[in-house]
């Protein structure tokens, strides 16, 4: 199979991800709706971390059960760290933003001097945050995908193509759905964002599966797969504690259970593919 073949599986794989991309920019959604839409993106979300730190400890479980000890610890050290990296640098990064958000605004009587935990829908302070946590997703969604992209392109480069084929079909259904999570905070938030936007947040989100094909089939480094599996998780549940956060100040509980669950179901029945393929 030619580099170019190869290429362009790696691209059908991470475009689907604009499928669930024009969600976004759906009218003023009811309450119950927007709480339903931040539900399910939680529900996928929670699959990924799942998914992603299942997929990074794997060579540490391996080489455990063969008895390499030194080979496990390595790769469990990178996983844990990465991981740590992936959640703490975006907690840290996040008080960075909200200082200087805070050293912008004025003092003084009358002046707010901290921000809120939730903000109120429509809003500017909301709006921006809708802005930044959709953003957050989109990065943390695409190191993820970065790793499934290396999966294709070293399957291919391998003369695996059955499989390549399948894991093309299996991560382009799920990208499908990772779509879907990018946007739910924007709806949440009463944010319509441009087609320009959504273009930007879909390269982001979509376009490490490419590029990790590319690199899958020139390369294959397994420590440098499992940081970016790890790096990704961390984000990933960074988002969802920032996104159970909107959930709860909804007060709608039985609907926010119910779209858990159906993002949750989502993520386990695209994945089946990819299980069915052997990855």
């Amino acid at each position: 199979m030619s580099s170019s073949q190869i290429a362009l599986l790696g691209a059908i794989a991470g475009v689907t991800i604009f499928l669930g991309l024009p969600l976004g920019r759906m009218h003023a959604p009811a309450p119950k709706t927007k709480a339903f839409l931040g539900g399910t993106a939680i529900g996928i979300l929670l699959f990924l971390v799942w998914d992603v730190l299942t997929h990074a400890w794997d060579p540490a479980a391996s080489a455990l059960g063969h008895h390499h000890y030194a080979t496990a610890v390595a790769d469990g050290t990178v996983m844990l760290v990465g991981a740590g990296l992936g959640l703490l640098g975006l907690v840290y990064f996040d008080r960075w933003i909200a200082y200087r958000a805070r050293s912008a605004r004025p003092e003084g009587p009358g002046a707010a001097t901290a921000r809120p935990a939730v903000l109120p829908a429509g809003t500017e302070a909301a709006r921006a945050r809708a802005l930044q946590l959709s953003m957050l997703i989109a990065v943390g969604i695409g190191m993820h995908n970065f790793g499934e992209g290396l999966a294709i392109g070293t399957s291919a480069a391998a003369g695996q193509l059955s499989l390549a084929i399948l894991l093309v079909i299996g991560f382009g259904a799920h990208n499908a759905t990772e779509g879907f999570g990018i946007v739910a905070p924007l709806a949440g938030a009463q944010v319509r964002p441009s087609w320009g936007r959504l273009a930007v947040l879909g390269l982001i989100g979509g376009g490490p599966t490419f590029i990790g094909t590319v690199i899958g089939e020139q390369m294959t480094n397994p420590l440098l797969s499992i940081a970016f599996l790890a790096l990704a998780a961390g984000s990933i549940l960074y988002v969802v504690i920032e996104l159970l956060a909107v959930a709860r100040a909804t007060r709608l509980k039985v609907v926010i259970t119910w779209a858990i669950l159906s993002g949750l179901v989502l993520g386990f029945v695209t994945d089946a593919i990819v299980t069915a393929a052997g990855a």
